[in-house]
């Protein structure tokens, strides 16, 4: 697909702008939530998680524009949303100025193997059904939470699934934005959000200074760069393959590698190419001409960079809501990948007992020498796919027998 930009009339900006503005809500909306879990997990102050989403939202909105205009197609970056279930589950029980020097690690190792490009080479020393295992794990109890509030608020837990299951079935895409939008008004109607502790105000970057640790290297840096490379980077490429555009990798590796190393210190974990939501702005309903829904890139950056501004304004909305509500709002919101992590995990009947090993040893969240369940896990898979694989050549048209 040309690269040469086209000729935009007023018309041009109407439907990407409006791609883009969905694609936004649908972020914000749905996982995102994830990050006020995380933080609140890690007993991060108010100012504290507001600097990590004017961080995440600058540092996207930048990047994911520059890329765009550079390169002319719609290239939709984002935070790595598993990559916040994940830290989620460490963030607790590590020092936050070590999490910040891992995400420094984790994003100078996206900068090398970008400049490398030896993305293809890393990519597939991993096999596909271990890194989806791995991915399930980290995932699964957030799928576990999003029921487990219903002993504490049964009536907001059971309107959340049901509406969820009606959306699903009328419009797949707003299922999540609509049950945030259901659960809120459900939370006014019954007066247990209380407004008038949210004030419209810019965001002020708080600034950590980072410190690192082998064991910060090892259970944080490490998991937090294979999740994002193989949860988010794979299929966010495989998006834009999809619909024709055949931006290499490299670039958009290294100036997104490169935008987390200058917000990480601000509470910024990684960003990556969108895959679910970048669908909304690559494809036909964004524009009929492919040369011209770059325009969408743009206008996603441009969102992003004003919801930043005032993220103090969203993190305070966020923190206002009750635990069942976020928690539930965060499982169904994973739904989606939960279950396409543990297909792929179980898709190939050769390797489905590594991935299966994984998967399990993920979720155990097993803590040894400082190091959490993530990394445990997928040296767990590795190993045992090692030992029962190593050695032995996958014949082609000779599938393995389940």
């Amino acid at each position: 697909m040309s690269a040469s930009p086209a000729g935009l009339r007023p018309a041009d900006f109407f439907s990407p702008t409006v791609a883009a503005l969905i694609s936004v809500l649908v972020n914000y909306g749905g996982t995102f939530v994830l990050v006020f879990q995380a933080a609140e997990l890690a007993r991060l102050s108010p100012a504290q998680t507001a600097s990590w989403v004017w961080a995440v939202s600058i540092g996207v909105g930048v990047t994911g524009a520059l890329l765009s205009w550079r390169y002319r197609a719609p290239i939709i970056t984002a935070w790595s949303t598993p990559g916040v279930a994940f830290l989620a589950t460490v963030m607790p029980f590590t020092p936050y100025g070590e999490v910040i020097g891992a995400y420094m690690i984790s994003a100078l190792g996206f900068i090398a193997l970008g400049l490398s490009g030896a993305f293809d080479k890393l990519v597939r020393m991993i096999p596909g059904g271990i890194a989806a295992g791995l991915l399930a794990g980290i995932l699964l109890q957030f799928g576990v939470n999003a029921f487990g509030g219903a002993s504490a608020d049964p009536v907001l837990v059971i309107v959340l699934v049901i509406s969820y299951a009606l959306l699903k079935r009328y419009t797949s895409r707003f299922a999540v934005v609509g049950i945030l939008a259901i659960g809120v008004g459900l939370l006014i109607a019954q007066g247990r959000i209380d407004f008038s502790a949210i004030h419209l105000s810019l965001a002020a970057p708080v600034f950590e200074t980072p410190r690192f640790s082998l064991q910060a290297l090892l259970g944080v840096a490490l998991p937090l760069f294979i999740i994002t490379l193989t949860g988010q980077y794979m299929p966010g490429m495989l998006v834009l393959r999809n619909d024709g555009y055949q931006t290499s990798a490299n670039p958009i590796l290294a100036v997104t590698g490169l935008g987390s190393l200058l917000m990480a210190p601000f509470g910024a974990h990684a960003f990556n190419v969108a895959a679910i939501t970048a669908a909304i702005c690559t494809g036909k309903d964004a524009h009929e001409d492919p040369a011209k829904r770059y325009v969408a890139g743009l206008a996603c950056g441009l969102f992003y960079i004003l919801v930043g501004t005032f993220g103090v304004t969203l993190a305070t909305l966020f923190m206002v809501l009750p635990k069942a509500f976020i928690t539930t709002l965060a499982g169904l919101a994973l739904l989606g990948a939960i279950g396409g992590s543990l297909a792929n995990a179980m898709a190939d009947a050769r390797t489905r007992e590594t991935a299966l090993i994984t998967f399990l040893a993920t979720a155990a969240n097993v803590t040894l020498l400082g190091v959490g369940g993530a990394f445990w896990g997928l040296v767990a898979g590795l190993t045992a796919h090692l030992l029962i694989h190593g050695g032995q050549p996958r014949l082609a048209g000779n599938p393995a027998k389940p």
